[in-house]
């Protein structure tokens, strides 16, 4: 299973740099990056051209709009804090050293889709994956999956803030302790789905956005505001009773009535997982 929500499976490293504006399918095509195994991979900054700079703010400049009086006050708080801005694609090793003096995290470059071991493996680290590849005009509204646009702008600006780095960090932990547990995994995986792609928040008494795959598609915040979707609060047993996907619009959202619930929603799916018989792996 690969985890949904994630920017990159990574392959080797390529001679050349990548052609950074292909499509998904042409970049795995042109450069041999399929679902491999992880290893190292560097953005070539210097190889992005102007149209994928166009790209980045025509999104950055509709994503900010649309989440104006929507998003929660971490993500603006850590989107000024991490640099991020308009006029250009962000640099990685930049928006690492920001991220690394904030919370102690690194954004790893990577190609496409990870697998558990890898994705979670990772956030253990405090390194998050993020895909060095954007999408083209031609998939500027409908992507198959996540680009460097979701991967930074989504996610970043709430790896900026010490409580919801470190929610991330020990969910990636508890996650490497259950890599042949299906059933863990899937649970897993909802509570990373509903929570850091697709979360709600109450503040300041009122609804807001936090999920990454919220914060980053316009897509999927108008079928959010169009309320056909619906909103339930935050209750563990519940998210993790309700099926996860990504191929479509959500079916639903789930809201925290506080940030507290979040790092106690982990804690807690530890726990039950720590009680629950690990299943017992038969040699071939």
């Amino acid at each position: 299973m690969v985890v949904g929500g994630v920017a990159g499976a990574i392959g080797r490293e390529t001679e050349h740099p990548p052609p950074l504006n292909l499509s998904k399918a042409r970049f795995r095509q042109e450069t041999g990056l399929f679902f491999m195994p992880f290893a190292m991979l560097q953005q070539h900054y210097d190889q992005y051209s102007a149209q994928d700079h166009l790209v980045w703010k025509v999104l950055f400049d509709r994503q900010t709009a649309l989440l104006h009086k929507r998003a929660c006050g971490a993500f603006w708080q850590g989107l000024r804090a991490s640099g991020l801005h308009r006029h250009a694609l962000p640099d990685f090793n930049e928006v690492s050293q920001r991220l690394q003096q904030a919370t102690g995290w690194q954004l790893e470059p990577v190609a496409g889709a990870l697998n558990d071991a890898d994705f979670y493996g990772l956030l253990a680290r405090r390194r998050f994956p993020a895909t060095v590849w954007i999408r083209s005009m031609a998939q500027f509204d409908f992507i198959e999956e996540p680009d460097l646009f979701h991967g930074v702008f989504g996610h970043v600006p709430l790896l900026m803030d010490s409580a919801f780095a470190d929610f991330l960090q020990f969910l990636g932990h508890v996650a490497t302790r259950h890599l042949h547990d299906a059933a863990a995994l899937q649970r897993l995986e909802r509570l990373y789905g509903f929570a850091v792609q697709f979360g709600l928040v109450h503040e300041e008494g009122k609804t807001c956005l936090f999920g990454a795959g919220l914060l980053s598609s316009s897509g999927e915040i108008h079928h959010y505001l169009s309320e056909v979707a619906p909103r339930q609060p935050f209750e563990l047993a519940a998210v993790l009773d309700t099926p996860y996907s990504e191929a479509h619009l959500q079916d639903c959202y789930f809201e925290l009535s506080s940030w507290e619930q979040l790092t106690e929603s982990v804690a807690d799916l530890a726990a039950v997982l720590a009680a629950t018989p690990r299943p017992v792996l038969v040699a071939d």
